[in-house]
């Protein structure tokens, strides 16, 4: 991943009177927004050094989906935050399902936005910060590791975007207890959870997903119906 450039955004949207919005209202904010008119141009572009990539999920040629899966499958993993139809859920979890950190539906307000864009830009500082602070995880045949920002399960390596490491993390740290759904929100996407907010459900699905590949049916982490999650230490977790 390039070195990050501070407060500099790229935006991935092919309505180009509102990126010119946006460019006014975020230089006030403090940042500095570039922007790619297509998929292509955002996939070209995406290799520069960005804090956070914001991502419209409709558009001509290459819809946001296959920008992103572009993205992620080049091993880029800056934070980016996709930018959904109002109500369309299967927009916000195939984002998630592909890789992107957080999503906004819209019509959304510039100070939701630039909420949003803080809290992503805040988390990914606190993990530069922790780095030196290296920490190793051995559980339940699950090793992760802080310096090299790596996850292996049953000695494999496994890729997962940074959102999904965090959430890992957060588990393996507290393995045994449950950890409840806000303070993972927290960990992960540096904000509070939200009223009907599923993003944490989808990084944990997707948690899982990746380890069965490799474990099989064998149970890492658990759900507690209404709290939150519980990653498994041994049989008497299960």
């Amino acid at each position: 991943m390039p070195t990050q450039s501070k407060n500099r955004l790229l935006l991935i949207d092919d309505d180009k009177s509102l990126g010119q919005l946006l460019q006014e209202y975020l230089e006030i904010e403090g940042f500095r927004l570039d922007l790619a008119p297509n998929g292509a141009t955002g996939i070209q572009k995406a290799d520069k050094q960005y804090e956070l990539i914001l991502l419209d999920v409709m558009m001509p040629d290459m819809n946001g989906f296959e920008v992103l899966k572009h993205i992620r499958q080049s091993g880029n993993k800056t934070p980016i935050l996709m930018l959904t139809a109002k109500g369309d859920e299967m927009d916000r979890v195939l984002g998630l399902e592909l890789g992107a950190d957080d999503y906004l539906p819209k019509p959304y307000s510039h100070r939701e936005l630039v909420a949003r864009i803080r809290a992503l830009i805040r988390r990914s500082h606190i993990d530069a910060d922790d780095a030196p602070k290296h920490i190793q995880l051995d559980l339940n045949s699950v090793h992760l590791d802080t310096a090299t920002h790596t996850v292996k399960v049953n000695d494999v390596l496994l890729e997962f975007t940074t959102t999904e490491f965090r959430v890992l993390q957060a588990l393996m740290q507290e393995a045994g207890s449950v950890v409840d759904k806000n303070a993972l929100n927290i960990a992960a996407l540096g904000r509070p959870i939200e009223l009907y907010d599923r993003s944490i459900d989808m990084h944990v699905s997707n948690l899982r997903k990746k380890i069965a590949q490799v474990a099989g049916d064998d149970p890492k982490i658990r759900t507690i119906r209404g709290v939150g999650y519980l990653f498994v230490t041994g049989a008497s977790d299960s």
